[in-house]
This record gives C-alpha cells, sequence and structure tokens, in this order.
C-alpha cells in the first residue's frame, strides 16, 4: 500500500482519556471456564465489585499475587495518588490485565489468562478454583477510541488477544475490521463472537520462541489494506509492537495519530507495560 496525505483528526475521532478513583478489591473466584489450551477465564465476584467502571477495550487493572510459600499477597495501600508501595520490605507481586468483561447485573468481572509460562499470573490462574480470593486495583483510567473510522486494525498476540477480542465484539455491527493475531498454532485459535464485518487472520509461530518470532510483521507485510481512515490498535511484545507502529507511519500510510501500541510484555523482563506514542 502507497502512503497517501493523511488526513487530519477530527474531535470526534480523537481518543478520550477518562480518569477513574482507584479502589483495591477483595474479590473471590466464581467459576473458571477454559476458552483454548493455552487461555482460562477466571470469573471474578464479591461485593466490593460495587462501582467498578472499565470504558476502555483496552483498560488494565492489576491484579495482586501471594509470592511462593506465602498464602496471600502483600499488598498496597491506596493514596490520594493511587496506590502507594510499602517503602520497604516486601514488595507487592502485581501483574497488569484487561477486564474482558463485566456484568454489573451479576455482579462478574471476567479475567482471560495465557497459561502457555511459567509466572505468577499464569500459575495462579492455572489452579484457580471456586471460593480462591483474588485482589485487584484498577483500572485507573480508560482511553476510549471512537468507532467513527472507515475501518479498523487490530493486531495482538495471546497477551493481548483479550483486549482485541472485546473490541471486536464491542465494534457497532457492519463495522469493518482486519485483525492479526499470533497464536503458536491453529489449536490455539478461539472462538470470538463480532457482529462486525471482520476479516481475522490467524498467524502461527510454529513453535518458534514468542518475542523472538516476527510472525506478526510478516503478517501484516502479506495484508492488504483498505483504503480509507483507519485506527490501528497494537498489543504485543513490546519491541515488536514498536516496529509494527514503525511500519504502519512510514510504510503503510498510517496517521500517527490515530494509533495506540503497546507492548504487553517485554522480552528477558517481567510486569512490563509500555505504550509508544507519538
Amino acid at each position: 500500500m502507497t502512503p497517501s496525505p493523511l488526513t487530519a483528526p477530527t474531535a470526534d475521532r480523537m481518543p478520550k482519556r477518562h480518569r477513574h478513583p482507584v479502589h483495591l478489591r477483595r474479590l473471590a473466584v466464581s467459576r473458571v471456564e477454559t476458552i483454548g489450551p493455552a487461555l482460562v477465564r477466571v470469573i471474578l465476584t464479591g461485593p466490593e465489585l460495587a462501582g467498578f467502571t472499565s470504558l476502555g477495550f483496552d483498560d488494565h487493572v492489576k491484579i495482586f499475587f501471594a509470592a511462593p510459600g506465602e498464602a496471600e499477597p502483600c499488598l498496597p495501600t491506596v493514596g490520594p495518588n493511587g496506590l502507594e508501595m510499602p517503602e520497604e520490605g516486601r514488595r507487592p507481586l502485581g501483574r497488569d490485565y484487561t477486564p474482558r468483561s463485566y456484568d454489573a447485573t451479576k455482579g462478574e468481572l471476567a479475567i482471560d489468562f495465557a497459561i502457555h509460562h511459567d509466572g505468577p499470573a499464569s500459575n495462579w490462574a492455572r489452579t484457580a478454583r471456586p471460593g480462591d480470593l483474588a485482589w485487584i486495583a484498577g483500572p485507573r483510567g480508560s482511553f476510549v477510541i471512537p468507532f467513527d473510522f472507515d475501518w479498523h486494525l487490530l493486531i495482538a498476540d495471546e497477551t493481548g488477544l483479550p483486549a482485541l477480542a472485546r473490541r471486536l465484539e464491542e465494534l457497532p455491527a457492519g463495522t469493518r475490521a482486519i485483525a492479526l493475531i499470533e497464536v503458536d498454532g491453529p489449536t490455539e485459535q478461539i472462538r470470538i463472537e463480532t457482529t462486525a464485518e471482520a476479516k481475522i487472520v490467524w498467524a502461527h509461530r510454529n513453535g518458534e520462541p514468542a518475542g523472538k518470532s516476527r510472525t506478526l510483521v510478516d503478517a501484516l507485510s502479506q495484508t492488504s489494506l483498505p483504503p480509507g481512515d483507519f485506527f490501528s490498535w497494537i498489543g504485543c511484545e513490546s519491541q515488536i509492537a514498536k516496529e509494527l507502529r514503525t511500519i504502519l507511519v512510514a510504510e503503510r500510510g498510517a496517521n500517527p495519530k490515530w494509533i495506540r501500541a503497546s507492548g504487553y510484555w517485554r522480552r528477558g523482563e517481567t510486569g512490563v507495560h509500555d505504550h509508544f506514542d507519538e
């Protein structure tokens, strides 16, 4: 696709940020659902869910986990500026996760966990049972992307898949979208419900280590992008997300104002969440 002159962003197409008061909530596992061989959904419930708000499909809550050998996690406190970590001693062990769905009527919050690797979140999710306790904080804010584009481009690996799937479900009927999703192989593909006119491309690593694979870069290069104004959303390994953003701007004619690229993890590090804005 030959880059074309950029259309100036209009006020109704600019994403909007919303801030929310931060609450630390003590919840319990209601049930666990297997979504795929490498993905489980944990449904949380409890009276402290009252007032929970998630306006953006890629919002994140921080979930706190017990360290090995401990029954309960070390927790932060909530101060005037949000979460406050202890200055000395043990540090809370927290990871960021997307609220997959929230049903205020039922009082249920669903969170999807990729369980293909060893880590505090994956290990907890693999063994979670009804009645187990969970502590979450956030979202502290929402980044709301308008629907008013000619079409939408969504790119993710397993870590960004819950947010991507939520976006496809929330797009209005008939909205055009292309989704490029990296998983290891065909058995890890999942069913995504959507009324959008979505082209979903599953890109397979085929055993190549996650984060080292150029599967998403190759998938983008092989995808023909339709004409018109589009918003691009990217959620995957940090360096891959940064490279994909660069390619979209430099080679595919994307408006940099209409790209949200996030590193949901960084190879060789833990607890990382990067954003690559202009």
